[in-house]
C-alpha cells in the first residue's frame, strides 16, 4: 500500500491526458446523446479492467454500471462508488472555457464537478490491480447521466445497488482547498405555489378583480420567513411570474421556491407549514406541488465510521483530513436515506464548482488515488 503514492506521481502526465479527454468530451444533462457519448467513452476506457454496461436513463443519456476486477480471491459483500458523467455546462463551453495546464491546476468545464474525480477512482482502481494489492469486497461502480438535474431517472438503480452494498463513495468533489470531505448534506427540493385570482380590467372594473400577484406578494413574504437558519432550514423563492398585461388585474400568478433541510423531519415540517397558508385575500386560491427530491444526507454513526476510517488511512499519507456538511444535494442523498453508510467529496480538491473558474490542483492527484484505493480495501 505504501507504494501507491509513488507509482501515482509516476503516471502523472498519462493521466492528466485521461482527465482532458473526459473534459474535452462535453457532456451537459440536456443532452442525451453527449452524456451517451461521455458514458460511452469511460466504457472504452474501462474496457478489460471491468464488467461494464450502459443503462438506458430515459430521455437522459445512458448511466453505466461497471463491476471491476480486482485481486483477492474472495469477495465478500458489495462496495458502491458514485459518480455522474453529465455537467451544468451547455454543448460548445469550450470554446469560451477551454482545457488548460497552468499554474498547477486544471482548468475546463466539469474538470471539478467531477470529471477529475471520475479519472482519481479509475485510476485507484489500477494502481490496486498493477500493485497486485488484493481486496476483500465487491466494487460496483455506477455513473450516472443526470445528478446535475435531481437523477430523476438513475434514483432506482442508485437505491437498488445502495441496498446491495455495505458502504457508498461518492467522487463528488471535496470542500475547500484542504480537501474536507463531505458526511453530511441537505436535502433539498423545489416547491411550486400557483395563485388563482379573479381577473378584471384594471380601470374599468378594479374592485371585481382579486390580484393573483397581490396575494402571491403577500404569500412570498410569509413564506421567506420560515427560513430558519439555527436550525439549517433555508427557504429561497427563486422565481415568480405572473399576470398577462398591465391594465389586467393579474387572475393568475405563481412562485418556484427552493426548500433545504438538514434533516428529514425538518423537510416534512416545511412542507406542512406550506401547505397550511391560507390566502389573505379569500376570492383567491393557493395550490402548491412539489415537494423535497433529495432526502437529506444526515451525519450517521455509520459514515462517521468511513470518515474515520478515511481520516486515518489520511494520517499515513501525511494529511490531517478533515469533514464538513454541504449545502447541496448529491446521489449521496439517496444511499444515505436508505441507511446505507455513505462518505462524500472523495473527489478532486479545487475551486469553481458551477463557475467559469472551475479548477483542480494537481499537486493532490497522488494523494487522493492512495485514500481511494486503500479505502476500497479496508472497508
Amino acid at each position: 500500500m505504501d507504494e501507491l503514492p509513488g507509482w501515482a506521481r509516476g503516471r502523472q502526465k498519462s493521466f492528466i491526458a485521461f482527465v482532458r479527454s473526459l473534459v474535452e468530451c462535453e457532456s451537459p444533462s440536456d443532452d442525451a446523446a453527449s452524456t451517451t457519448r461521455f458514458a460511452s467513452l469511460v466504457a472504452d476506457s474501462l474496457a478489460g479492467a471491468a464488467k461494464v454496461r450502459l443503462v438506458p436513463g430515459g430521455k437522459f443519456g445512458k448511466h453505466l454500471r461497471a463491476e471491476f476486477t480486482l485481486p483477492g480471491v474472495r469477495k465478500d459483500g458489495q462496495i458502491l462508488v458514485l459518480g455522474h458523467g453529465d455537467t451544468v455546462w451547455p454543448t460548445g463551453t469550450l470554446k469560451t472555457m477551454p482545457w488548460r495546464h497552468r499554474d498547477g491546476r486544471l482548468w475546463g468545464p466539469g474538470v471539478f464537478d467531477m470529471k477529475t474525480g471520475l479519472a482519481l477512482f479509475f485510476e485507484a482502481m489500477r494502481g490496486l490491480v498493477e500493485l497486485g494489492i488484493p481486496v476483500g469486497r465487491k466494487v460496483v461502480f455506477q455513473m450516472n447521466s443526470d445528478e446535475e438535474v435531481g437523477s430523476p431517472s438513475s434514483r432506482p438503480y442508485t437505491e437498488k445497488e445502495a441496498r446491495a452494498s455495505v458502504a457508498a463513495l461518492l467522487l463528488e468533489p471535496a470542500a475547500g482547498a484542504d480537501g474536507k470531505l463531505k458526511t453530511a448534506r441537505k436535502g433539498g427540493g423545489t416547491v411550486y405555489l400557483r395563485v388563482k385570482g379573479v381577473a378584471s380590467h384594471a380601470g374599468l372594473d378594479f374592485d371585481a378583480g382579486a390580484s393573483a400577484i397581490v396575494e402571491l406578494a403577500r404569500q412570498v413574504e410569509k413564506i421567506a420567513g420560515f427560513t430558519g437558519f439555527a436550525g439549517g432550514v433555508t427557504v429561497n423563492p427563486g422565481v415568480i411570474g405572473g399576470g398577462t398585461r398591465p391594465n389586467v388585474v393579474a387572475g393568475e400568478a405563481w412562485a418556484a421556491i427552493d426548500v433545504r433541510c438538514v434533516r428529514a423531519g425538518d423537510g416534512e415540517r416545511l412542507l406542512r407549514r406550506l401547505r397550511a397558508l391560507k390566502p389573505v385575500d379569500s376570492r383567491c386560491r393557493l395550490q402548491f406541488e412539489g415537494g423535497i427530491n433529495r432526502p437529506p444526507m444526515e451525519r450517521t454513526a455509520g459514515t462517521v465510521r468511513l470518515f474515520r476510517l478515511a481520516r486515518t488511512l489520511s494520517k499515513d499519507l501525511g494529511v490531517d483530513l478533515g469533514e464538513t456538511m454541504a449545502g447541496g444535494g448529491s446521489d449521496g442523498n439517496f444511499t444515505s436515506a436508505l441507511g446505507t453508510p455513505t462518505l462524500d467529496g472523495l473527489g478532486a480538491v479545487g475551486d469553481g464548482a458551477h463557475a467559469i473558474h472551475e479548477n483542480v490542483a494537481v499537486d493532490c492527484f497522488a494523494g487522493r488515488i492512495a485514500l481511494l484505493a486503500r479505502l476500497v480495501t479496508r472497508i
